[in-house]
């Protein structure tokens, strides 16, 4: 029993090795998750980066969002705690999705520790944040990604909570494709986007010059050199892939949603790239949702057309059956 037991850990461990294939340098402690592996800084109670491979199979998967956040049990020097956000005014922001790690309800309880958490500006993460992850969701399942991301933690940074989480001024996201041979980096600004997600994209050399961290240093020096110091955009489409079985081509557009705040009853500020223009936080309103253009088209279709002794068109609506209201018939 004790034999098995050895293998199978060392086989979870083979594993675990398999996807650190091209992990980063590291200035924290590096913390190794079954899904993904991060780099935490104590200093800024936070990590520098989270690495991962992003599969077509990881993409697909049906696991639910549970937000269950929480500390990450395995920092040693305790990481930040979701009470550090509240009242803050920050969301607590992915920096490897949920929606990345639905494979699995291990990959998805992974994701809500407070390690792969950073201060994120509301609009931001539901705004151009979202459009990023969702675009590389539909680029994964052309082939597996490997990807670095953070925020960049410098000198000066404003802190939040009773830990002193540091709110990064920009993240950066480095996204690896051994299938079409390329790479290209994303750094935005922790606020509201008002580019186009292409616009934004980056060298792999300059965020290292503004991290100090060496991405896929594993490969060869030349390809290195080659794929982090050339932007081709055209290696990329910008264009997102539904990760439904339909394979449905969606906008890259983001919305204000339609929802409305329990609290004040006013509209929600959020962003959204969802089809049904609601955000995540409010998908049980969307059912009730009449579009008030496609009523009042419905409204005047089924309007009465007759006119008043004014001359005036009739503003009842016309009976079943009829093009005239009951007055008119």
């Amino acid at each position: 029993m004790i034999r098995n037991l050895l293998i199978f850990s060392a086989l979870v461990f083979s594993a675990k090795l398999t996807a650190q294939t091209y992990i980063p340098n590291s200035h924290g402690e590096i913390i190794v998750h079954e899904y993904y592996s991060l780099s935490y800084l104590e200093k800024y109670e936070q990590s520098e980066w989270v690495y991962y491979k992003l599969t077509p199979s990881m993409v697909r998967g049906e696991v639910k969002r549970s937000n269950n956040f929480k500390s990450d049990p395995l920092v040693s020097s305790k990481s930040a705690s979701p009470s550090d956000y509240k009242y803050s005014g920050y969301h607590k922001g992915h920096l490897a999705p949920a929606g990345d790690m639905k494979i699995s309800s291990t990959a998805m309880n992974e994701s809500f520790y407070m390690s792969n958490m950073s201060p994120q500006d509301p609009s931001f993460n539901t705004g151009i944040w979202r459009s990023l992850e969702m675009q590389v969701r539909s680029w994964a399942n052309d082939g597996s990604l490997f990807i670095v991301t953070g925020g960049v933690l410098e000198a000066g940074l404003e802190a939040i909570g009773a830990n002193q989480v540091a709110i990064p001024k920009r993240f950066y996201k480095v996204i690896y494709s051994p299938s079409n041979g390329s790479m290209i980096g994303f750094l935005i600004p922790n606020k509201k986007g008002d580019k186009k997600l292409e616009e934004f994209a980056i060298e792999i050399d300059k965020i290292e010059l503004l991290t100090g961290l060496d991405f896929f240093s594993q490969l060869p020096d030349d390809l290195e050199n080659r794929l982090e110091g050339n932007l081709n955009i055209t290696d990329w489409s910008f264009v997102l892939k539904s990760t439904s079985r339909k394979s449905k081509e969606l906008s890259t557009n983001t919305f204000q949603c339609r929802g409305k705040a329990k609290s004040t009853g006013r509209r929600c500020q959020n962003k959204t790239s969802n089809e049904n223009k609601f955000c995540h936080h409010h998908q049980d309103q969307a059912r009730w949702f009449v579009n008030p253009k496609t009523k009042n088209a419905e409204k005047k279709k089924n309007r009465c057309i007759a006119k008043t002794k004014r001359g005036e068109r009739c503003s009842r609506s016309s009976s079943n059956g009829s093009q005239y209201c009951w007055q008119h018939q």
